[in-house]
């Protein structure tokens, strides 16, 4: 299974990107009835949260990395997250309210294992400190395909590669586009990994709520957003591609072509095999449900 192209016709600009740290709509509600969501700060969710200022029920939008929203949703910080989704099967009555997602179906591009040793010899990795499913996904391939479970240490957000001094690192989202300073003996991209040992695609982040928590409204204008976002991708790459340091071209192949933002029939597949390895690996308890809402089954 390869990457479907989104392209679309270039829309007219329905409204801006939130590009500040924090953006408020009220639409006439109080503070106390605002609807507190979460997205990633990574280019790759860029899409799914283009034009979220436009309409829709009052509400204010953080960007901030995956991690951190994980916690954030489950400490009652926030409403709705972009979380990742290891973060759905650890038992915090969450459900997937919206289609709109981050999946691979091949390459990702954006989360790489690099390796100083062959895979079946890493005895330590060090996972970027905003990953939570791509450590998960790295620990179940690890052990599955080769038998090793790795002393696991943390790479601060501001450390470089270079820094680590373990057999592995882990890096994802932005960073993990440009090519470190060393030779390493082995890379993985884990979504091309995935999907050359299962045949499906992997969803690295969804849109969640603690069930029964959101309007109908909020669910169909995440979707929506998404929608408004496939058709600006060159427009985004064209944005944000000076900012990571990287090629037009480069940026918006990335969005086109290593990213899939649509949670189809294949996606859950794909999710429900990652929980099940996950809950074997002892990375998730057993019994936890995965649960849609109407409008992320469409």
């Amino acid at each position: 299974m390869r990457c479907e192209t989104q392209t679309g016709r270039p829309a007219d600009r329905a409204a801006s990107l939130v590009s500040a740290a924090e953006y408020s709509v009220t639409d006439d509600q109080t503070a106390s009835q605002t609807i507190r969501i979460g997205a990633v700060s990574y280019l790759n969710s860029r899409p799914l949260i283009e034009g979220l200022d436009a309409g829709g029920p009052g509400y204010s939008l953080k960007v901030d990395y995956p991690s951190r929203l994980a916690d954030a949703l489950s400490s009652g910080q926030l409403d709705v997250a972009l979380i990742p989704s290891v973060e759905l099967f650890r038992g915090d009555d969450y459900e997937v309210i919206s289609t709109a997602c981050v999946a691979a179906r091949g390459p990702v591009m954006s989360v790489k294992l690099y390796s100083r040793c062959p895979f079946g010899e890493i005895r330590s990795l060090a996972l970027d400190e905003g990953s939570r499913t791509s450590a998960a996904l790295a620990g179940i391939l690890l052990q599955r395909r080769y038998g090793v479970s790795p002393r696991l240490e943390p790479l601060p957000l501001g450390d470089t590669v270079e820094s680590a001094e373990t057999d592995a690192i882990l890096l994802i989202g932005d960073r993990a586009m440009h090519p470190p300073g060393e030779e390493f003996a082995g890379t993985w991209d884990l979504g091309e990994e995935w999907l050359n040992w299962t045949g499906l695609p992997f969803v690295f982040a969804l849109w969640a709520a603690r069930r029964d928590t959101v309007p109908d409204s909020l669910c169909r204008q995440l979707s929506a957003a998404r929608d408004r976002g496939l058709l600006e991708l060159d427009e985004i790459a064209r944005r944000e591609a000076p900012r990571l340091g990287l090629t037009e071209e480069t940026a918006s192949h990335y969005l086109h072509r290593n990213l899939y933002f649509r949670l189809g029939s294949a996606e859950r597949s794909g999710l429900k095999l990652f929980r099940r390895l996950a809950v074997e690996q002892g990375l998730a308890p057993e019994g936890a449900e995965l649960v849609f809402r109407n409008h992320a089954t469409a």
